[in-house]
């Protein structure tokens, strides 16, 4: 019996984005927030630029390049900076459980500025989500992260913006392709920073200089390929429901690697926020769901 190809890339997608939040601990060591971000970004644009022409990645149109480099900012520069720099404090899998509330804050966002109309469900969920998103950031008191920890909660924000900016690019573009636009504008906005993390990187431990270069390979780069290719061939309801696994993998990944332990409140809040998540990705009836736009997904 053959493997189902497809469910073989979402399993991949999820351990590379699981993999992700350790990885940053691990390259953290050798660099400060801000250079990593830059060496992720660029590492990733480079890969995503390699692979552009077997893609047929086009070229964007010149009225869409504001937008772009918006959402660059937000999603990938902004996105990069705040995780980054939550992660020196933040243990991974709290920070992968903060990170996955994205799609509750995407839909208040939504509720907000493009009118639309939440279900009570949607609601319920996004309530319940960032209660439990709140209760994680709290319980770093214990532990002297707590500021850390919401910088960790920006990061989702600013997330969840972005995928409120590309939903006009979508109607366009693939998802592939506005990921890479937003990847490229964002490593340009940084590009100040190349100077000092080339540097860093001359005199970063071997590990921690492995770790920022697969962050940037797999978990961005390839993360985005394996996850348009599996969304491509199942519906986005069922695609975007594999990725509720990948606070639980980076917990796993995070404890073998890292011999990390959450704090038992952020483990309640990350079970909260989960299932508020949950809550709001349920789907719905056909009609109504057909009128709806998928955002695209991103990992860490």
């Amino acid at each position: 019996m053959k493997p189902d190809k497809t469910l073989l890339a979402l399993a991949a997608t999820v351990l590379l984005w699981a993999s992700a939040f350790p990885a940053i601990r691990v390259a953290l060591r050798g660099y400060d927030y801000a250079c990593l971000s830059f060496l992720r970004l660029a590492v990733a644009s480079l890969v995503l630029l390699a692979v552009a022409p077997l893609a047929q990645v086009r070229r964007p149109a010149w009225r869409d390049l504001p937008r772009i480099v918006l959402v660059g900012a937000l999603g990938m520069s902004a996105y990069q900076l705040l995780l980054n720099w939550g992660e020196l404090h933040v243990p991974a899998g709290t920070a992968s459980m903060i990170v996955a509330v994205v799609p509750a804050i995407s839909a208040l966002l939504a509720a907000v500025f493009l009118g639309e109309r939440p279900t009570p469900a949607k609601v319920a969920g996004s309530a319940v989500a960032l209660a439990g998103t709140a209760l994680i950031a709290v319980a770093g008191g214990e532990t002297g992260y707590p500021a850390a920890a919401w910088a960790v909660v920006a990061a989702a924000v600013v997330q969840a913006a972005y995928h409120l900016g590309v939903k006009p690019l979508l109607r366009t573009y693939t998802g592939l392709e506005t990921a890479a636009y937003a990847m490229w504008a964002g490593t340009a906005l940084l590009l100040p920073l190349a100077p000092r993390a080339l540097g860093a990187a001359a005199h970063a431990p071997a590990g921690a200089l492995a770790a920022a270069v697969y962050l940037g390979a797999l978990p961005s780069a390839a993360g985005f390929v394996v996850w348009g290719y599996a969304v491509a061939r199942r519906t986005v309801t069922t695609a975007t429901a594999a990725l509720y696994l990948v606070p639980p993998a980076t917990l796993v990944v995070a404890y073998v690697w890292l011999g990390e332990r959450p704090h038992p409140g952020a483990l309640l809040g990350g079970l909260l926020a989960t299932a508020g998540v949950a809550l709001v990705g349920r789907r719905r009836p056909a009609r109504a769901a057909a009128r709806e736009e998928a955002a695209p997904r991103v990992g860490a």
